[in-house]
């Protein structure tokens, strides 16, 4: 949420830099300002006819001990007791209205990115991977399935199109990636959570998701409409930003590191580019996520200590990627700067992100009440948020398997993963273990009855 203080104080401003973000809020500004300006009238107008009416109130007694007629007096204590209830509901009406208004409009972009969508996105540099192909490669698809990797067409069996399966070395290389992530994190001081994979809409609401984007994500049907709604987690940063909601930490206490693995569940996951099959968009995906609680003045910091991270994490891969800066468009609703770090997919000719780091800057702390205390005098202040990819595997798998490849159809296992495979080197087709991969929609699989 926008601090009131800056729109009231510079509106040509905020609606110059939405603008940027590809969003036109030039008439909710001017109607959030007007109900700003009616809120503090009523605010007023209430305040003063209680603060009226406690006077009158002591007034009864000692008319009523002075023998003294109370008609009058009681008169007015019921006329200021209706013109009470008349502000507050006019109050409740215009509030109602200013915080939908105000939930509804997304962060302002960091001054210093492009206006404009991806085409303005800025690439920041690139790094070369261990390994150049230098014959001609097969796409992940057919490596993957090759090598009974993952397992497609029993994956859209189980759940429809967007669903994969990973078998045998595909789910040893799954679960080595993940093990590589959340230990070198840890190493670097973040705190391991385990967050609930259902989320109440104070979660949505908080991370600046809800109510715009509500239905993006998979809702759960309640069994008892007395029971609060809940909805999978799309990335565990809706859960990470919460999870100090209506809290004042101390000052020394930040920053707060943490990292939580988690599926991932998506709506939009639904592409029918052909580049995009397989596993570079699904409707479920693993990842590990980092999430920081700072104080503002080490925001810039914390941003770019969580983009050195999750670099890191594809450098020692060895992949070829590049790191990107989004323009204002192009970041989401919530983030006030974004940087995307991308892995080159060598059958697609191009890069898809694996890590987006970005900083809300206030943002979700002030949907959330999210604050600290000064050391010094006790002054009471919002944090500032910031999350990053560290990393989602389902386009890092693609990448590792397409760079990685050898003629002979066999992949090498990135150096940095093998402790965690039981020193594999490379995953071959004798990899293979009894149950074959065949389509289940029209073949038989003898060992698998």
């Amino acid at each position: 949420m926008l601090d009131i203080k800056v729109i009231r104080e510079n509106p040509e401003d905020v609606k110059t830099r939405l603008k940027g973000k590809q969003v036109d809020c030039d008439k909710a500004i001017d109607r959030i300002l007007e109900l700003d300006g009616q809120r503090r009238e009523l605010i007023f107008k209430t305040e003063s006819a209680k603060s009226e009416q406690n006077k009158v109130s002591k007034e009864i007694p000692k008319l009523k001990k002075e023998g003294q007629d109370t008609t009058e007096v009681i008169s007015r204590m019921n006329a200021l007791k209706e013109d009470i209830k008349v502000f507050d509901a006019d109050l409740k009406k215009v509030e109602d209205e200013y915080t939908e208004l105000m939930l509804s409009l997304p962060n302002l972009p960091d001054p210093d990115l492009k206006f404009g969508g991806k085409e303005n996105n800025v690439p920041l540099r690139y790094m070369s991977g261990a390994k150049t192909p230098d014959f001609e490669i097969k796409n992940h698809v057919d490596l993957c399935t090759e090598l009974g990797m993952i397992d497609y067409p029993r994956g859209t069996k189980l759940a429809g199109n967007g669903f994969w399966i990973y078998r045998g070395m595909g789910a040893r290389l799954e679960w080595a990636l993940l093990n590589f992530f959340i230990e070198t994190h840890e190493l670097d001081g973040y705190e391991f959570v385990m967050v609930p994979n259902m989320l109440g809409y104070e979660c949505g609401l908080t991370a600046g998701q809800f109510p715009k984007f509500k239905d993006e994500v998979y809702w759960l049907e309640q069994q008892d409409e007395n029971e609060p709604r809940h909805f999978m987690l799309p990335t565990a940063e809706t859960a990470l930003a919460s999870l100090h909601r209506d809290e004042i930490l101390n000052e020394n206490e930040l920053p707060r590191k943490y990292i939580s693995l988690t599926p991932c569940f998506r709506r939009e996951a639904g592409s029918y580019r052909a580049e995009e099959r397989g596993m570079i968009r699904g409707h479920q995906f693993n990842k590990v996520e980092m999430f920081q609680y700072c104080r503002p003045e080490d925001s810039d910091k914390a941003f770019d200590e969580l983009v050195d991270k999750a670099e890191f994490l594809v450098k020692d891969l060895g992949l070829k990627f590049r790191t990107v800066k989004l323009a204002a468009g192009d970041c989401s609703a919530s983030m006030a700067r974004t940087y995307d770090i991308e892995v080159f997919i060598p059958s697609m000719g191009g890069y898809k992100e694996v890590s987006s780091v970005s900083n809300a800057r206030d943002y979700q702390a002030r949907r959330g009440n999210i604050r600290f205390r000064r050391e010094d005098g006790g002054k009471i202040e919002l944090c500032h948020t910031l999350n990053g990819s560290g990393l989602a595997t389902s386009r890092i798998i693609p990448a590792i398997v397409e760079q990685y490849q050898n003629p002979d159809g066999s992949v090498e296992v990135p150096q940095v993963l093998r402790r965690y495979m039981r020193g594999k080197e490379q995953i071959t087709k004798d990899d293979i273990q009894r149950v074959q991969i065949r389509n289940p929609l029209t073949q038989s699989c003898g060992s698998c009855e």
